[in-house]
């Protein structure tokens, strides 16, 4: 019988570097934190149990595409929580690695699910970590005032340099708003996720409360993986007293929310329990700040060269990515509380004393 509010809560990818953060602020409230984690080299390269992670976690190694693995969990815990954090998350990457993202993100989201129903097991409450990327470009508005969802750049627009879609500004992505039209193959398994999950969870009574995240960082991330984190990315690069690279004109841009906002988020979802029998909530700074502007606030910490252009860029990239986070602040007992400027300062630290 459960002695706390959380009862037994199962965090897949729970050993990374949110799930580390999450449960810095709910294993203490839970009679289990049981975390499945691979310990993936990409981001654990010593494939050893994090420090970040919360001492009494219970971390199983193991895949969550391995069916005899989640009935040994099933076997010795009973989720009344799972937070489902498994994916492999590299946007770029998705695009030539599609198989290695739909078999973590979708199939590893089936093979759960199917495991429970062996099990005979219904937990209560899912949350879901999603993505922005669902939203792909979103939509814009034109110079009449129209809405539009211009869909994804072409090869050939990159190559004319036109970053931009003509007479038109983007809008921040809402929840309500905002139709998903994923541009990269991560966003698409993403958004696979989301349905997969409500479908399942509709049929057997349960709930789910999906958070679409936007770009986090901050301490704890990984610094070796090459294909997330581009604040730790660009950070490492001013530290070596460096030019920071920026691709096409500088003015990309994303919305940046520190790592203890999303743990605060997740934190406030587990502990109100779900809102009805699904909740989409997007999370993030709800301000938007350009690729320029990051990069020169890490130089200038760092006393490093300015940034420069290359015009370089990436197919399938997002212009701009920033959301409308209004809806959230009423629905959720949380707000943001890090400033991009006072998150970059903590995460220089941070990285500096891994030296």
């Amino acid at each position: 019988m459960s002695t706390s509010p959380l009862g037994t809560v199962l965090v897949t990818g729970g050993a990374g570097f949110i799930g580390s953060a999450i449960s810095q602020k709910l294993a203490d409230s839970s009679d289990r934190w049981v975390v499945i984690d691979n310990l993936h080299p990409q981001v654990h390269p010593s494939q050893e149990r994090p420090k970040e992670l919360h001492s009494a976690a219970e971390l199983v190694v193991g895949d969550v595409t391995d069916p005899s693995l989640w009935d040994s969990v099933l076997a010795a815990a009973k989720p009344d929580t799972i937070i489902h954090l498994a994916a492999e998350t590299g946007t770029a990457q998705s695009l030539h690695e599609a198989t290695r993202h739909a078999e973590v993100n979708v199939v590893g989201t089936t093979v759960m699910l199917d495991a429970l129903g062996r099990a005979g097991q219904v937990p209560p409450h899912f949350v879901l970590s999603s993505s922005r990327a669902i939203y792909g470009e979103g939509e814009w508005l034109n110079e009449e005032g129209t809405k539009l969802s211009p869909g994804q750049r072409s090869h050939a627009q990159f190559e004319r340099a036109e970053w931009d879609f003509p007479t038109a500004v983007p809008l921040p992505s809402s929840v309500a708003s905002t139709t998903p039209a994923p541009t990269s193959v991560y966003g698409a398994t993403k958004l696979a996720q989301e349905f997969i999950l409500s479908a399942w969870a509709s049929a057997h009574d349960s709930h789910v409360t999906v958070l679409r995240l936007q770009n986090v960082y901050g301490p704890g991330q990984s610094l070796i993986n090459s294909y997330t984190g581009i604040v730790t990315l660009f950070s490492q690069i001013a530290r070596r007293g460096e030019s920071i690279p920026i691709y096409e004109d500088g003015r990309i841009t994303r919305d940046f929310v520190f790592i203890d906002d999303i743990a605060e988020a997740f934190k406030a979802v587990v502990l109100a329990g779900p809102s009805g029998p699904l909740s989409r909530f997007d999370v993030g700074s709800g301000v938007g700040t350009t690729i320029m502007d990051l990069a020169s606030d890490i130089a200038r910490y760092h006393g490093a060269p300015d940034p420069h252009i290359t015009g370089a860029y990436r197919d399938g990239d997002v212009r701009h990515a920033e959301c409308s986070i209004e809806a959230t602040l009423r629905s959720l007992d949380w707000a943001p509380a890090w400033s991009v400027e006072r998150g970059i300062a903590s995460l220089q630290q941070w990285i500096a004393a891994q030296d």
